[in-house]
């Protein structure tokens, strides 16, 4: 009778121990496949503001569908691979979720940390040491132009002051661009000519070579209107490229060798303070 006692009162206790200490679900399952559920709140987030009824049904119904043809893919996998494999795509599953949580620290870490000021001599310095990298592949040039119609009044006056371009002339030409049909008068920073071709309708491949004769004036007309340009300077093929157009590239170089090494740094010094503070051991 005593030992009945005993029995029904274990029993007693686990229940309710079981019924206090269970976590109850009340997640509302919206499908199933197989052992997987796919509940409401998974797909809260898919849905946006401002979206109509049938659109959010149409939306909700393709995630589902998606949802469950992954689960079918991934337990037929389960079902067909053999525990090599399994293990191999577990290891490499295993592998990337600590590449990504490595990268993702590190990144932070370098965020707080890299320096990206480059200066003006840290980059002279780097081109002067590095000048063979950086030679062109294409053409550049720094010229001004003008688009105008042909009949724009006084265009005779418009292309001295463009072809002199003295400081009244340039002063003169900015308070008439508005009847130009385009133009660029800034004849201060290098231009790929293959942009040239691209931007003035006028300069095509058959009339570029044009554009490479330095101090060369260039008057093209169809039947848009008229093309002025002046042409600076010219930079050619296997020459080196100037430090201005290259600085923005030299500047991303510094940058990622910097990288590069605070990222070596900080794997040495999180390695050796874990050590220190004995969170790191190795058994021998």
């Amino acid at each position: 009778m005593y030992l009945k006692s005993v029995i029904f009162l274990v029993v007693i206790i686990t229940f309710i121990s079981c019924d206090i200490f269970k976590k109850a679900d009340n997640r509302i399952p919206i499908a199933r496949v197989n052992e997987h559920y796919l509940y409401k709140n998974d797909i809260e987030n898919i849905l946006s503001d401002g979206i109509s009824e049938q659109d959010s049904i149409l939306l909700v119904r393709n995630f589902i569908n998606k949802w469950a043809t992954q689960q079918l893919l991934i337990d037929g996998a389960e079902f067909n691979l053999g525990e090599e494999k399994q293990e191999s795509f577990n290891r490499l599953v295993e592998q990337y979720k600590t590449d990504l949580y490595s990268k993702a620290y590190l990144e932070a870490l370098v965020k707080q940390n890299l320096d990206t000021a480059v200066g003006k001599q840290e980059s002279q310095q780097y081109y002067q040491s590095n000048k063979d990298v950086f030679r062109l592949n294409e053409e550049l040039v720094k010229l001004r132009y003008i688009h105008v119609d042909e009949n724009i009044i006084d265009f005779k006056g418009i292309k001295e002051r463009f072809k002199r371009f003295d400081i009244d002339d340039k002063n003169a030409l900015d308070s008439i661009a508005i009847q130009f049909k385009s133009y660029s008068l800034n004849d201060s920073i290098w231009i790929k000519v293959s942009r040239v071709v691209t931007k003035v309708p006028g300069v095509n491949s058959e009339n570029k070579e044009q554009l490479l004769k330095k101090s060369n004036f260039v008057e093209l007309k169809d039947s848009l209107g008229v093309y002025l340009m002046q042409i600076k300077d010219v930079l050619l093929r296997n020459d080196i490229a100037p430090l201005e157009y290259v600085e923005p590239t030299i500047k991303q170089i510094v940058i990622n060798k910097r990288k590069l090494e605070l990222i070596k740094k900080l794997e040495k010094d999180i390695t050796r303070d874990a050590i220190e503070n004995k969170e790191f051991e190795i058994y021998n």
